[in-house]
């Protein structure tokens, strides 16, 4: 008689995810989670911790870093557990943009957490759409880069933007999966895919994250599913009935699309394909 099979190791049952590298920085976490629109700071801290992430994104404007009671964001984030990502949210202007980008260098580097040189680079076209105005993103993206940061850039899902950023000296080129706050998912998944074919080519490590658009957790595993390097996330977890629950399972999420991206999916067929060998089947009573 078979002895019994000995249980697996819990750990092995969920190895962690490989590190990747985001200019000068390591992560593990594939998940870069957001700083507003919570219910409160405290809200916001618990869902930074329960999403597991390593890197968050600030605006770093005045009035998003001091809220209405006077309080600073900052008292509520651990500068030194995670890699604080300035942004250039609410920046109609590559000039705009620019000069944010270096107040976020000033505030970090006098806080001494190492996200000081790198910024995630926001020029929005018009208000209604809150979409990248891709001139004025790739203007910006050239300056700044011949100031000495590590830009990643909100872009559309124009593959040949996306090359144009790159070629300017990008660090992560980062198109989104549908409009800021709109919880609509990825609306265009071949755009996408094909964003991932050139920004990779000859460059497979080249880091590429979808930013924008996320809604729920199979949103989050689907990006992850085409090959993404990670997703940048906000209103998808601030705004859910229960962030905090939210916040979890995108964590989950991100890990199960990466573990699948690279598992291979089986083909989709028309029709049906038993699980079960043909042979040994019981044949059918005589009648």
């Amino acid at each position: 008689m078979n002895s019994p099979a000995k249980p697996v190791a819990e750990e092995s049952l969920a190895p962690e995810l490989s590190p990747f590298r985001l200019g000068k920085h390591s992560f593990t976490s594939r998940l870069f989670v957001g700083t507003g629109k919570y219910p409160s700071y405290e809200s916001m801290q618990e869902c930074l911790q329960l999403s597991g992430t390593e890197c968050i994104t600030v605006a770093v404007r005045r009035e998003r870093l001091i809220d209405a009671e006077g309080k600073n964001i900052l008292d509520f984030i651990d500068t030194s557990r995670y890699v604080l990502l300035p942004n250039t949210a609410g920046c109609f202007s590559a000039e705009e943009a620019i000069r944010t980008a270096r107040l976020g260098r000033e505030i970090l580097e006098s806080l001494e957490n190492p996200g000081y040189d790198w910024v995630k680079l926001e020029v929005l076209g018009d208000t209604k759409t809150l979409l990248p105005d891709p001139v004025a993103t790739l203007q910006a993206t050239e300056k700044l880069v011949a100031d000495g940061f590590s830009v990643l850039c909100y872009s559309n899902d124009d593959p040949m933007l996306a090359l144009r950023l790159k070629e300017a000296g990008a660090t992560s080129v980062m198109p989104a999966g549908s409009p800021i706050g709109s919880g609509q998912g990825i609306l265009n998944p071949n755009s996408l895919q094909i964003c991932l074919e050139y920004l990779k080519e000859g460059d497979p490590d080249y880091p590429v994250i979808v930013d924008a658009g996320v809604g729920t957790a199979s949103d989050v595993a689907f990006a992850m599913e085409l090959g993404m390097d990670g997703v940048l996330l906000n209103t998808g977890i601030a705004h859910a009935t229960q962030p905090q629950q939210m916040a979890i399972a995108m964590r989950l999420a991100a890990e199960a699309g990466w573990h699948a991206a690279r598992a291979g999916r089986i083909a989709r067929k028309r029709y049906a394909t038993a699980s079960s060998p043909e042979e040994g089947r019981i044949a059918p009573r005589p009648r």
